[in-house]
């Protein structure tokens, strides 16, 4: 009997009985808390349906099913999943959007926050019909103080600056139009739009390499999702939040919030780049740190055999094998390389 049964009236999949026996599945449920792992499967389900459905990946898989075994070959896999299913224009920006969620969640949870990150989904807002601001995070647990989260993994957003926008062209997505849309539609304090530094128009790069602040219209963060670095997220909602936390209780002067704001953000941004550079350096010195342990290995390696052949007066066929193929060599270097990424 399938375990699988499609109910055509009610357009919905049906599993019975189903259990699987996979370490890398087992381990990744085992270590959800027990309210999560419904959501998880359901997530999983998904995003594999979605991986099947691409002919390239189907023949990936295909592929390599009776080829990859261990465990860094599937994280592997994955890995490259994530990545392929990123760039699809059809799902990355679901993935972005829980992905973001998820990650305000825990940050706010770690930092004693009472905020809370909620998915707007396929839900309208005010604007009839109108979808714009993907993420609404509730200050405090409070419903009428909210910052509206714009998520545009998207090139062809570009930053709309009003001063330079023509009016008779064609009517397109900007950073401005997205950012005044999300606060209108979502009824929140302050908003905020996120890119991703892949999938960002170079003229957003241009004005915004981490963090922005456009006066009376809100906040730009620039965020690597391939990398996990959400940095620039947390540094934009924290603004966000203050500013919206404080809206309603003075009257602001406008004019010395922006400089207040791109003074706060011109300082981060030296600090990110300052940071950026030490971690450069680091990234630097043990490539040059490999290199000479490399080194250091192939002149033990080659002295080695350079001995026995002057002892020997000659190689065998067997020393002549293993000094072409060096795995002794290799298998040394591969402990010492692990030694030095773990600096």
């Amino acid at each position: 009997m399938s375990t699988i049964k499609i109910n055509q009236q009610l357009r919905r999949i049906e599993i019975k009985e189903f259990e699987i026996e996979n370490q890398i599945v087992f381990n990744y449920f085992d270590n959800l808390p027990v309210f999560e792992r419904d959501e998880k499967l359901l997530r999983a389900i998904y995003i594999g349906v979605l991986a099947l459905m691409e002919d390239r990946m189907s023949a990936f898989l295909a592929k390599t099913s009776n080829e990859l075994g261990t465990e860094l070959e599937s994280l592997k896999m994955i890995f490259d999943m994530k990545k392929e299913l990123f760039y699809k224009s059809s799902i990355k920006g679901i993935l972005a959007e829980e992905e973001i969620a998820d990650f305000l969640n825990q940050y706010f949870s770690e930092k004693k926050l009472k905020d809370r990150a909620i998915l707007t989904g396929n839900n309208a807002g005010s604007i009839p019909r109108n979808k714009t601001g993907d993420i609404i995070c509730e200050i405090d647990g409070n419903v009428n103080l909210r910052i509206a989260i714009e998520c545009k993994f998207d090139k062809s957003v570009r930053l709309g600056d009003i001063e330079t926008k023509d009016l008779f062209t064609r009517k397109t997505d900007t950073a401005w139009s997205q950012l005044l849309e999300a606060q209108a539609n979502r009824d929140s304090k302050v908003s905020l739009i996120i890119f991703d530094i892949s999938l960002v128009d170079n003229s957003v790069l241009r004005v915004f390499e981490n963090v922005g602040y456009i006066s009376g219209v809100g906040l730009v963060a620039i965020i690597n999702s391939q990398k996990g670095d959400y940095s620039n997220l947390t540094i934009a909602y924290m603004l966000a939040r203050d500013i919206a936390l404080n809206s309603k209780q003075v009257e602001l002067d406008k004019d010395l919030l922006v400089i207040l704001v791109n003074r706060l953000i011109k300082d981060i941004n030296e600090i990110t780049t300052i940071k950026n550079l030490v971690q450069n350096n680091i990234d630097n010195n043990k490539v040059i740190l490999k290199q000479l342990e490399k080194s250091i290995l192939l002149m033990e390696f080659n002295q080695q055999y350079l001995k026995k052949f002057l002892s020997d007066g000659t190689l065998t066929k067997e020393d002549l094998l293993n000094y072409y193929q060096g795995e002794d060599v290799k298998d040394r270097y591969r402990l010492i390389e692990k030694d030095i990424n773990s600096l």
